[in-house]
């Protein structure tokens, strides 16, 4: 059984970073493909950024573009999400989800898509950004 946990969230000001982590347990990141999504109050829940770990391939949305990156760490199972250049619009609790490969769909939707479907997710962790 497939356990994430996220963590990595707190407060930071307008402009300020932080970094995610969500980390896997009861298996191995070798083909999975991995989002984080993040649930702001009052809106449902988006997909924000995925990535393959077969070939660390990284989606985004278009809000997030050249602000957050993503990334994993296979060996440690883990998956990173850098948040910069932070804005009072990003606070929301973020969480992790997984799904297990062959991964053949290409696009952030689809990703987003197979994950809410048919992904196991972790609890989530709250980022607030003061302005």
């Amino acid at each position: 059984e497939v356990q994430l946990q996220a963590s990595g969230g707190g407060l930071v000001q307008a402009g300020g970073s932080l970094r995610l982590s969500c980390t896997a347990s009861g298996i191995t990141f070798d083909d999975y493909a991995i989002g984080w999504f993040r649930k702001a109050p009052g809106k449902e829940r988006e997909g924000v950024a995925c990535i393959t770990s077969r070939d660390g391939t990284a989606y985004y949305e278009d809000s997030v573009k050249g602000r957050f990156t993503i990334s994993a760490n296979n060996a440690k199972n883990t998956v990173y999400l850098q948040l910069n250049a932070l804005k009072p619009e990003d606070t929301a609790v973020y969480s992790c989800a997984a799904v297990r490969g062959p991964i053949v769909v290409r696009t952030l939707s689809s990703l987003v898509y197979i994950l809410q479907q048919f992904g196991s997710w972790g609890q989530g962790t709250l980022v607030t950004v003061s302005s």
